[in-house]
């Protein structure tokens, strides 16, 4: 339990083993993790649970119990849940990775997260300032680059209409989402039971967060190290969101991979490569060339 919402998660036990969490986007539930947590779960204790709103979780009444603040308390019962003593390994596509950076620069959290490896979802807070610096002093690169993300970020907008969204995905969107990702992503998934409800429910996430921290972001400095993975062909959150992204994270590696947005799915091995390695190297292995070859230095 999370306050008075209610948590549906999985573990694949491996007593002795690093943990990892898996944290999920919209509108997936836990199971987009399946393929992944296959392959981690043979080194490491893994955990997947769906979030507030998602899957076989409660939800909360209404639109302020999506916020990131809420979110983080979430994630917090579910470390008290499966890791009270050590820190996790901490995991997050789409919006698992957005509500992961509040978890990650969180001081609540300092100290229970060892690592956190973020794909296709960047810190709102981030973003905010970027485009607050981008508009003080424009360039045409940096204007061209702004253009092309809320060219591809226009569902934001759409999210934040009042019915229309709960309507498409009661509709039709919820029947054919498989379809859609099949057709988009060029990946194969079953039909969940759960997608429109899914669908309904995590538009709340849009409304209950973007407009506050495009309002008020804040100076957000992640305490754990980062692995950052950017699919060069996803059409929602493009590369170059993340570029100024050296200044919130004292450790970062950047790894550029070929795919499109849904990488848990196109390529769940490829995935899990990534993040095994990771966790490996924070955990004391030497790091190998391609996590050399990824590892950003700071600017002095």
């Amino acid at each position: 339990m999370s306050g008075d919402v209610r948590l549906a998660g999985r573990i694949w036990e491996r007593p002795g083993c690093p943990v990892v969490v898996l944290v999920h986007g919209y509108p997936d539930n836990s199971h987009v993790w399946d393929g992944v947590a296959a392959c981690l779960s043979s080194a490491f204790e893994v955990v997947v649970y769906d979030v507030r709103g998602a899957g076989a979780s409660g939800a909360p009444a209404g639109r302020d119990g999506y916020r990131l603040q809420c979110l983080a308390d979430d994630f917090i019962a579910v470390l008290d849940a499966v890791s009270p003593q050590g820190p996790v390994h901490l995991v997050g596509h789409d919006w698992g990775s957005i509500q992961s950076w509040e978890f990650v620069t969180d001081a609540r959290l300092r100290g229970r997260i060892a690592s956190f490896t973020s794909c296709s979802g960047p810190c709102l807070d981030h973003v905010s300032l970027a485009l607050r610096e981008q508009a003080g002093r424009p360039t045409p690169g940096a204007l061209l680059a702004s253009l092309r993300q809320l060219m591809a970020s226009w569902y934001i907008l759409f999210f934040h209409l009042p019915w229309l969204p709960e309507w498409n995905w009661r509709t039709w969107l919820g029947r054919h989402w498989s379809r859609y990702l099949r057709l988009s992503e060029r990946v194969e998934v079953g039909a969940s039971p759960t997608q429109a409800e899914d669908g309904c429910r995590g538009a709340a996430l849009y409304r209950a967060n973007f407009l506050p921290r495009l309002r008020a972001p804040r100076q957000r400095y992640a305490h754990a190290p980062v692995q950052l993975i950017v699919p060069t062909l996803d059409r929602y959150v493009r590369p170059a969101l993340f570029d100024k992204l050296p200044r919130w994270v004292p450790s970062l590696w950047r790894r550029e991979v070929e795919a499109r947005h849904w990488l848990p799915l196109s390529d769940p091995a490829g995935m899990a490569a990534m993040v095994h390695e990771f966790v490996e190297h924070i955990e004391g292995a030497e790091a190998s060339a391609a996590l050399l070859a990824a590892h950003v230095q700071r600017a002095a």
